[in-house]
């Protein structure tokens, strides 16, 4: 029979990847100091990341369908940890690229295997009220990441950073040996050429993995080039590590806003009408702000977004795919994953977090325009 996993454990397995990519941004810039290479290099490794992840969501995915969820999850934790203990004793840094890639590849299990438990596990309007729980759960990883990242940066740099993360995926690996149930009832036959012409063909899958990206692209490009921005208007790592309350307070505050709304029975379109406004608002503010340190003041507005729109699409996105979750939750992040990492890459080249802020937020309010004609 099958077992619902614990709410709690699901936050942590759904957070973990976020607090892993962001506990790395501090320590970008000590990365390219201690390796000879430029910020512009360092910065890419983000991109590689997201990259590496998308093609990690489809293995993951494909597997858990096949292995089960349970043992596609602990294997892909064991991935992560080792990739962790390679970056950590190299002089290298084509080997650093190289380990941030597989590190990626095992921890897409964390999103994708947890966000197929869950649809595993519930349906309709309980399966949006627990990815609402989710989004609170993401929008405290960022600050736990940007904080922890700061003070392992200042008391180690990027060594003591990649053994902090090794010692975290093995404690995760321990307790989910214990205590993560099987969700998947049986084994389902994989007919990827199918799924896949279908949902290229879906509208809908394409509008929601359009939202996902740009949405991601916004939150995280602040990730790839603060703490540059925070270097150049003469803030230290830690101090940008700090900064990470302030737009963890923001994801937070948005996440609650959607809890609530929910319950009052808002519709999903609504609310993503209302994160579109709210990215477009704080896109433009951050452009005008980002030559002194208030433009975290707009950047609220947009994780404020980030925080009410990725629940809502991620709950509604493959509600007519329920008896191939893990295939087609790989083919969903695999689309989603691969444009972020895509507009990551640009956004490096760019170096301008107002640009990529605006270009995000325009982008945004058609794709949502568009979805609400249908």
């Amino acid at each position: 029979m099958k077992t619902k996993p614990s709410i709690g454990l699901m936050v942590v397995m759904l957070m973990f990847p976020q607090i892993v990519e962001t506990i790395y941004s501090p320590v970008l810039g000590d990365i390219a100091q201690s390796f000879s290479v430029t910020y512009s290099q360092a910065a890419q490794t983000l991109s590689i990341y997201f990259t590496a992840f998308a093609i990690g969501v489809v293995v993951w995915g494909l597997l858990a369908d096949k292995w089960g969820r349970r043992p596609t999850m602990l294997v892909g934790l064991l991935v992560y940890g080792f990739s962790a203990l390679v970056a950590m004793q190299t002089d290298r840094f084509d080997v650093v690229m190289l380990a941030r890639a597989l590190s990626a590849f095992g921890i897409a299990v964390g999103s994708v295997v947890t966000q197929t438990m869950l649809r595993d596990s519930f349906s309709g309007e309980e399966l949006g009220k627990v990815f609402g729980v989710m989004g609170i759960g993401i929008s405290v990883s960022p600050v736990i990441g940007m904080l922890l990242g700061g003070q392992l940066t200042a008391l180690g740099g990027y060594q003591t950073v990649f053994f902090t993360l090794f010692v975290m995926a093995l404690g995760l690996f321990v307790y989910n040996v214990f205590k993560l149930p099987e969700t998947q009832i049986q084994k389902q036959p994989l007919n990827m050429g199918s799924l896949l012409g279908r949902m290229l063909r879906d509208a809908q899958i394409w509008q929601s993995t359009l939202l996902v990206a740009l949405y991601n692209i916004a939150l995280f490009s602040y990730y790839q080039l603060g703490a540059f921005t925070f270097e150049a208007l003469g803030f230290s790592s830690s101090e940008f590590g700090y900064s990470g309350v302030v737009l963890g307070l923001g994801t937070f505050v948005g996440s609650l806003l959607n809890k609530f709304l929910l319950g009052k029975r808002r519709t999903q379109t609504s609310l993503l009408w209302i994160a579109s406004i709210l990215l477009l608002a704080g896109g433009f503010g951050v452009f005008w702000a980002q030559t002194s340190i208030w433009f975290l003041v707009p950047m609220l507005l947009v994780v404020m977004a980030f925080g009410i729109a990725i629940p809502n699409v991620l709950s509604a996105a493959l509600v007519d795919y329920k008896q191939q979750a893990g295939s087609a939750g790989a083919v969903f992040g695999l689309m989603y994953y691969l444009l972020i990492g895509s507009g990551l890459g640009l956004a490096g080249i760019i170096q301008n977090l107002g640009v990529v802020q605006i270009s995000c937020a325009v982008t945004v309010s058609l794709v949502t325009m568009s979805r609400m004609k249908k």
